[in-house]
């Protein structure tokens, strides 16, 4: 089982260059600084909502990334270009990708 992070925002259409520029970024400091980060897809919504689905190896994993915050420049960027957090919630793989 792998821990899941969804996060829910909203980005103002002005913004979305920027949030998409920085992601890149984002996503290699949390390879770089995040013990147990396995992976993310970002998805696109409708009303200018996105939902981000962060993979981890274990909840502490999960609960030492929250604590570090944007803790670095391509994890801030990528947080500023947000305008608001819709949702945020915590779950628990019960089938691996291969099952699907």
């Amino acid at each position: 089982m792998t821990t899941v992070e969804l996060t829910r925002f909203h980005v103002v259409p002005e913004h979305v260059e920027r949030l998409l520029a920085a992601r890149p970024a984002m996503l290699a400091d949390f390879r770089a600084d995040r013990s147990g980060f396995l992976g993310a897809r970002l998805v696109r919504l409708p009303g200018d909502e996105w939902l981000d689905i962060v993979y981890w190896r274990t909840p502490e994993d999960f609960a030492d990334s929250r604590a570090k915050g944007a803790n670095l420049p391509g994890i801030t960027a990528f947080f500023e270009a947000i305008d608001h957090v819709v949702s945020a919630e915590e779950g628990t793989t019960i089938e691996d990708e291969d099952e699907r």
